[in-house]
């Protein structure tokens, strides 16, 4: 086997859905710790830079609702929809919601991110964190964020990095250390399903979305955006 592609870790995706209560509780339960709330944070305002101050917006994959919630609290004329193939995390979404008291302009729907449950150009800001290693071939995904975004929507999708062979115990002890337990299998399972930022640009390539651009953020982070281009006529 040439060393070029020894090198690269072979990739094995998660299940598409998060419905195991043990999952779902482990999950739930980090998102509230301080190290991926402080991780959440940044990609809230990532989201914050991309121009949208006001209209839609759309979380794919929403998991507990951390995002939506978020950005509820820092963009008052932002109306925010959160789907999940998951009826336990939306669940926890509406809960802490409420909690959040800003249930009134978020909305949480069960929906698959492969075909999702909205007209054409629905929403200003499309929104993915941390799905793509859920999904075996994300091309759909790609082509469904750009059906459902308005011409010249802002869109923000981000995920881990998948790290070489190598890489990888390094990897996923040092930034993995924050986690204990189910959260930490699931974290080194997560880093196994990502994806490369070659294979990203491979797939943004394929796909139908316009005007986006890959980037990496840190060691641990790439993803894809679009900042605001135009307002729709």
């Amino acid at each position: 086997m040439p060393f070029q592609s020894w090198i690269q870790l072979e990739r094995i995706p998660e299940p598409e859905v998060m419905d195991d209560l043990e999952g779902v509780e482990a999950y739930s339960a980090a998102a509230s710790q301080a190290y991926l709330e402080r991780i959440d944070r940044t990609f809230v305002e990532h989201a914050l830079s991309l121009g949208v101050a006001e209209g839609h917006a759309l979380d794919i994959g929403t998991g507990p609702g951390v995002i939506p919630i978020m950005l509820a609290a820092r963009v008052p004329r932002l109306r925010l929809t959160g789907t999940d193939l998951s009826e336990p995390m939306l669940q926890k979404a509406l809960k802490a919601a409420e909690e959040a008291g800003v249930a009134d302009r978020l909305d949480f729907r069960l929906g698959d991110a492969k075909s999702l449950p909205f007209s054409d150009r629905s929403f200003d800001l499309v929104l993915c964190n941390s799905l793509l290693h859920h999904l075996p071939a994300p091309l759909a995904l790609f082509n469904e964020i750009s059906r459902v975004s308005k011409p010249g929507g802002a869109i923000l999708l981000r995920d881990l990095r998948r790290p070489s062979r190598l890489e990888f115990p390094f990897h996923a002890g040092w930034f993995g250390r924050h986690y204990s337990g189910v959260m930490s299998r699931l974290y080194r399972d997560s880093l196994r399903a990502a994806y490369t930022r070659a294979e990203l640009e491979e797939l943004l390539h394929r796909s139908k979305l316009a005007g986006a651009r890959v980037f990496r953020t840190g060691r641990t982070h790439i993803g894809i955006e679009r900042k605001v281009i135009g307002k729709e006529r």
